[in-house]
């Protein structure tokens, strides 16, 4: 089918579903990192046990996420998106019974791989749908569908807040997030797109009937190992703050746990209108001025949460959220630059990019044992300082830069 055939509320149809999938994801994501700090307190954990533990589901999402553009391209995004909610949900029911009946980290543990799983499927799936929504639209969105996800994360997260300060279970928080999640998800995924609109056939055949050389390994291609860097840096900035600000606030500032997690949704508060905002400022500017600054910020924000006072450290929220904004959607759009080999592409960035919930729970809880949570924090400084040097990896391809010059001027 060629992408013309599909008029612009078709198109517009599939961004709205998109938009739903993104919401529904951070939903789920936020459900479990919403009752981190109850679960650990739970388990009586300590904080190098957290982290292993939570290294379950970054292991789940690796195990999924070579293969999850080629899973994408056989059977679509839709279905794909399937088989994530089913993985997902039923890991997030184990993670409930471990915590509020069997009281085991492993059985918590199992639960966390297949989220993580899940989630894996779930994310790639829904990148590609994003980045093919985004050639035919003509101008950047894939920020605002991470904005849908970093929003789902917020309103999820506040929930979570209320069920932590109402001791609410963990089974009956997740079941009832479950429900209105499964039921959203399935009526979206309606509207995605066709499947052979998604992505491109790299098998097929080339212009004239000629057989198309095979490619070689995206995981060879240097543009696309140092955009996954990139992203790297920017799941390690954006994830630490997902499984460790509650914490951090908690243990380092002496909060109740309610209100380490309100410090966890003022992050996720402000990366979200990071998303927003950013879209406008990546097509007038470009994508490596915006992700130098925002990078930047995400480092001063850290700092500001490791050593000011409580009220700079619930402002360093904001900062570091706005600054682990853009680093993962622009990072996604990078590697499906080129439709042929979006999904190939796409797998890799987000296999490197998602090593960093492999290494960063473990490593933080090392850290946190040693030098405490909140100090532990100054990781995130060091991996964003590395990050500013393969950013210019991320530029977009010279005939977007030239369409974009005129507004630039305007």
């Amino acid at each position: 089918m060629n992408h013309t055939s599909l008029d612009r509320a078709r198109v517009v149809s599939a961004r709205n579903a998109v938009f739903i999938v993104f919401a529904l994801a951070g939903v789920t994501f936020a459900s479990f990192a919403s009752r981190i700090a109850d679960s650990k307190a739970e388990l009586g954990l300590s904080a190098g046990q957290l982290g292993l533990t939570l290294f379950a589901a970054s292991a789940g999402s690796l195990t999924a996420l070579p293969s999850a553009g080629r899973v994408a391209g056989r059977i679509g995004a839709a279905r794909t998106i399937v088989v994530g909610m089913v993985l997902g949900f039923a890991g997030l029911l184990v993670v409930a019974l471990a915590v509020d009946v069997a009281q085991s980290r492993w059985l918590m543990a199992a639960g966390l791989y297949f989220v993580g799983m899940g989630v894996g499927l779930w994310d790639v799936a829904m990148n590609l749908e994003g980045a093919a929504v985004e050639r035919l639209l003509g101008k950047t969105v894939m920020p605002h569908f991470h904005a849908a996800f970093s929003g789902g994360t917020v309103l999820s997260a506040l929930i979570g807040a209320g069920m932590s300060w109402g001791s609410v279970p963990l089974l009956v928080h997740f079941v009832a997030a479950i429900v209105v999640s499964a039921a959203l998800g399935l009526w979206a995924l309606k509207s995605f797109l066709p499947r052979e609109v998604e992505v491109s056939d790299e098998s097929s055949t080339a212009e004239g009937g000629a057989v198309a050389t095979k490619p070689r390994s995206a995981w060879l291609e240097p543009r696309t190992l140092m955009i996954g860097l990139v992203v790297l840096a920017a799941a390690f900035t954006e994830g630490t703050a997902n499984d460790w600000i509650a914490v951090g606030f908690v243990e380092g500032h002496d909060l109740p746990a309610w209100a380490g997690v309100l410090a966890f949704a003022s992050f996720l508060s402000f990366m979200t209108v990071g998303r927003l905002v950013g879209t406008r400022l990546l097509d007038q500017y470009g994508r490596v001025p915006v992700l130098q600054v925002t990078f930047a910020m995400a480092a001063v924000g850290s700092i500001m949460v490791i050593f000011g006072n409580v009220w700079v450290a619930y402002l360093g929220t904001a900062v570091w959220g706005v600054g682990a904004s853009l680093g993962f959607p622009v990072g996604m759009s990078a590697s499906a630059d080129d439709p042929a080999r979006a999904a190939a592409r796409m797998s890799v960035v987000a296999t490197i990019g998602y090593t960093a919930f492999i290494a960063g729970p473990p490593l933080l809880g090392f850290l946190g044992d040693h030098f405490t949570v909140l100090k532990a924090l100054m990781a995130v400084t060091v991996m964003v300082a590395a990050a500013m040097l393969v950013i210019p990896a991320t530029r977009e391809p010279e005939a977007a830069v030239v369409e974009r010059e005129p507004a630039t001027r305007s």
